[in-house]
């Protein structure tokens, strides 16, 4: 038995992961948390009887005490209840699904306590991976990736030589505007940009992945997860979602996953990992699929992607502002208060503005945030 504490249970990946324990034997949940939809987790407590869960909104926690006084879960709050759930004796596995920054300290707090990390918090690896990766080698900790590109790069080297690596090469559908002019994004809605052709994820990668701040941002992480240089990760458009991504070897071998665009593949793996489960419905026609296309992205269009390169050249506490200035323009695209491209000079002013920080603590890496929010809330209100 495999005891999970989920954090982000009530998001896209949480949700699947609940669906992924469901489906198979041998899992159980010891501790969920969320943001602030009190809603669902109610039923989630319910369902799964979890020793602990937590609002990081406090409101939102005491609403939810209220509602479960019925039950003995212990209601907790606040990064301080993030941080108790994954030190739990009981805990084996921290799926770290939230959204934003505030993932960062629990994923530390979790490999200093010797859990096992099915990493989902893009932010963890973009922000801090030079505080990650060192930490989880010197506690022994196992960090599988949760992501559908990573997984599949994390399985294309499973009993091969890492130091006999060529590049990595990491798959991108292109998303809804893989074919459109830098012209035609200026006049993109937000409802155009939520309708990506293969994957259902929420509205903020969704977003990303129209922009290709995305792929961007998973270039960051292979970098860190993988150790490679950025130059020897290189991005193909491949729209039909099929090979996941693939590693190339210095003897011009190719080993790739290929699979149907599904998170709970990715998921699944993560939480049995080394022993694979069976699946239902979860396999490719060949026949029907005839062809798998591959192109060379548009970095001049889709600018994301080429400041993402950027940022991790540069390194640092770059790479933060990076992240922080897209987290806030599509919030700002998502309300309707700039255009798609708007995205793009919000990054870029800030890349440009901000001051870089050589080798960030968690403390530096957190300020960086606030100064790019400050900044760009002057300049683009």
């Amino acid at each position: 038995m495999k005891n999970l504490v989920i954090l982000g249970s009530t998001g896209s990946i949480g949700t699947q992961t609940l669906e992924i324990v469901d489906a198979q034997e041998g899992l159980n949940v010891t501790a969920l948390a969320a943001g602030t939809n009190v809603e669902l987790m109610e039923k989630q407590i319910r369902k799964y009887k979890p020793i602990a869960a937590v609002m990081f909104d406090e409101k939102a926690a005491k609403d939810l005490k209220e509602r479960v006084k019925d039950t003995d879960v212990n209601v907790l709050s606040g990064m301080d209840g993030l941080l108790e759930i994954v030190r739990l004796d009981e805990a084996d596995i921290v799926v770290t699904a939230l959204v934003g920054m505030i993932g960062i300290r629990p994923t530390i707090e979790a490999i200093k306590a010797k859990k096992t990390i099915a990493l989902a918090n893009k932010e963890t690896l973009v922000c801090a991976g030079h505080i990650i990766m060192p930490l989880a080698q010197k506690m022994g900790v196992s960090i599988l990736p949760v992501d559908s590109e990573h997984s599949a790069i994390f399985q294309s080297l499973n009993g091969e030589n890492r130091k006999q690596i060529s590049k990595i090469l990491l798959t991108a559908s292109g998303g809804p505007f893989r074919n459109k002019t830098y012209d035609e994004l200026k006049t993109m809605t937000v409802e155009d940009a939520l309708k990506h052709p293969n994957w259902s994820m929420g509205k903020k990668v969704t977003i990303d992945s129209a922009s290709l701040v995305n792929k961007g941002l998973e270039v960051i992480e292979a970098k860190w997860l993988f150790g490679v240089s950025e130059d020897d990760i290189q991005v193909l458009i491949q729209p039909q979602s099929i090979l996941h991504s693939a590693v190339e070897f210095i003897d011009g071998a190719v080993m790739g996953q290929l699979g149907v665009p599904d998170m709970k593949l990715p998921i699944q793996y993560a939480l049995f990992y080394p022993e694979r489960r069976p699946m239902q419905d979860n396999r490719i026609d060949f026949f029907k699929l005839a062809s798998i296309e591959f192109f060379k992205p548009d970095t001049e269009t889709f600018k994301g992607l080429k400041f993402a390169y950027n940022a991790t050249k540069t390194g640092g506490s770059m790479p933060t502002v990076f992240n922080a200035a897209n987290e806030m323009a599509v919030k700002a695209f998502i309300g309707k208060r700039i255009s798609f491209t708007d995205i793009y000079d919000m990054i870029e002013y800030a890349m440009n503005e901000i001051k870089v920080v050589e080798n960030p603590s968690v403390e530096q890496i957190l300020e960086a945030e606030s100064m790019t929010y400050d900044l760009l809330s002057k300049k683009f209100g």
